[in-house]
């Protein structure tokens, strides 16, 4: 039987953590032929968030030291799909379109696929300056490295789980998003990136920071080059 592991990061996300996982057909999943876990990686919620998902029936696993790609790195290693899916636990990110994308990752032999929110989206789903700021950073990975993905800070990602043991990373924060997608660009060139309906934000606070997450991942793309050039 296939095997799929759903890893979604959490903190203090009571008000959209039940939306998320609600969305995960999971019935459907196994219908098609695949085992299903899933995981939320908690960062230390202290508003219910936990009671949420436990009752839910997800396994919880925690992570002490916060960072939005420790937590993945965290999920990763305790997922045993084949296949591992991600997406935030705030509600924006569909996950009731996870049967057809791995049929699409099966139809065309992909190991990695990426999801762009800028094609379709809800109303006051994007701050404009997120959305301006996205737009650069992306504009910049396809200068940078070549990379031609449309939205290089989306947090949606289905991979094949034998890729791990390719990737170099050197993140743990919100840049993660954009080096996950370089190190599968350069572990497989069976790489593609679809449009997919981004949703406004239900409660919650947003962790992201427009000015110090955005500098941050400015300096650590220039990073990454230089490593990248370095065979590092």
């Amino acid at each position: 039987m296939r095997r799929v592991s759903i890893v979604v990061p959490t903190l203090n996300e009571v008000d959209g953590i039940k939306r998320t996982l609600d969305s995960i057909c999971v019935e459907r999943l196994r219908g098609l032929g695949y085992d299903v876990e899933v995981i939320v990686v908690d960062g230390g919620s202290d508003d219910g968030t936990v009671d949420v998902a436990r009752e839910w029936g997800a396994r919880v696993v925690f992570e002490p030291v916060r960072g939005y790609g420790r937590a993945y790195l965290t999920g990763f290693r305790v997922a045993r799909g084949d296949v591992i899916v991600t997406g935030d636990g705030d509600g924006t990110y569909p996950f009731d379109v996870i049967s057809k994308i791995l049929g699409f990752m099966e139809e065309y032999g992909l190991d990695f696929v990426s999801v762009n929110r800028f094609e379709r989206f809800e109303e006051g789903a994007w701050h404009p300056v997120y959305f301006f700021g996205n737009r650069v950073l992306s504009f910049l990975v396809r200068v940078l490295f070549g990379l031609r993905v449309r939205d290089s800070q989306s947090g949606m990602w289905f991979f094949r789980r034998e890729l791990l043991r390719k990737m170099r990373f050197v993140s743990s924060g919100m840049d993660f998003s954009t080096e996950i997608k370089l190190e599968a660009w350069r572990a497989t060139k069976r790489f593609a990136e679809v449009p997919v309906f981004y949703r406004r934000r239900r409660g919650g606070v947003k962790k992201l920071h427009w000015f110090k997450d955005g500098l941050r991942i400015l300096l650590f793309l220039l990073r990454k080059r230089v490593l990248m050039w370095l065979g590092l």
